[in-house]
């Protein structure tokens, strides 16, 4: 037996040794082997006896010496907080463009302008003069009648005929002057023979009417006759019975009387025009 032969058996008997098994059985000399040693190792009984020292395998190099914890994971960012939902605007075109809003209230000029040469209604084809209103465009008191007669519609102007000179008269008597007040009527275009405005009439005439009260802005609103008291205050009883009475009107008053008209046709109810303007002088005065 060579020298490398010995180290090899020599090697093999340390590792069964090692695995508890002792006394292998050995052919006849001569034939020993490497492979009678293998064989011998194959069919010997193995000892239940434990090793002498533990055999433990060596921790695996990519094993961690302590434990690591998992990488955190963000957490998705709670979605914002849904914003209000609001309309779209209504999409204009070029036709359809709403006006650019007045940077004030409009003028009694801008109204006039607005209105043109009217033929919103049925009384455009027969009238002469559009009346549109006169007096003062700040005034504390705006007088309201019922349509232009015949001295009007040539003039254009309101209250210039009998029943206007009787209107001057009550005011003097009250120490009111014309030029301090506004006056002007429910429709601008005189009723054919001075017959009562008619509901359509009214409606396409008194928007109109309602934005010169507007744009005057005044204390006191006086509503000359039946006509102008329907218009205005939505009254349906006789001007006789509400006359003299104020009313709300806005953030202003309103009072009903009976038309200057009236007055010419039965004189002794004159009385009852001057009281009413009675009390519009106080009012305006405060008292």
């Amino acid at each position: 037996m060579n020298d490398e032969t010995r180290k090899e058996l020599k090697a093999w008997l340390e590792f069964y040794q090692e695995l508890g098994i002792e006394g292998p059985y050995l052919r006849k000399p001569g034939n020993v082997g490497t492979h009678a040693v293998v064989e011998a190792a194959q069919t010997a009984p193995v000892a239940a006896v434990a090793p002498s020292k533990p055999i433990q395998p060596p921790a695996p190099k990519w094993a961690p010496t302590r434990p690591v914890a998992p990488p955190a994971v963000a957490k998705p960012a709670p979605p914002p907080a849904a914003a209000a939902i609001r309309p779209l605007a209504p999409a204009f075109n070029l036709f359809e463009a709403p006006p650019a809003p007045r940077s004030g209230p409009e003028t009694l000029e801008q109204i006039r302008q607005d209105l043109g040469d009217c033929r919103r209604c049925k009384l455009a084809p027969t009238r002469k003069t559009i009346v549109f209103g006169v007096g003062d465009p700040h005034a504390a008191l705006v007088f309201v009648g019922e349509g232009p007669g015949a001295d009007e519609d040539e003039q254009g102007l309101p209250f210039v005929g009998r029943a206007g000179k009787l209107l001057n008269r009550i005011m003097q008597s009250v120490g009111l002057k014309r030029e301090e007040v506004y006056i002007c009527n429910v429709v601008k275009c005189r009723p054919p023979g001075n017959r009562t405005p008619e509901k359509d009439e009214i409606d396409s005439c008194s928007p109109f009417l309602y934005r010169q009260i507007e744009s005057i802005n005044p204390r006191l609103v006086c509503c000359l006759g039946a006509p102008a008291a329907r218009t205005l205050l939505g009254i349906k009883e006789g001007i006789t019975k509400v006359r003299g009475q104020f009313f709300n009107f806005g953030a202003a008053k309103a009072l009903a009387t009976v038309h200057p008209a009236y007055v010419l046709r039965n004189p002794r109810e004159e009385k009852i025009l001057r009281e009413d303007f009675e009390k519009i002088r106080d009012f305006l005065s405060g008292a």
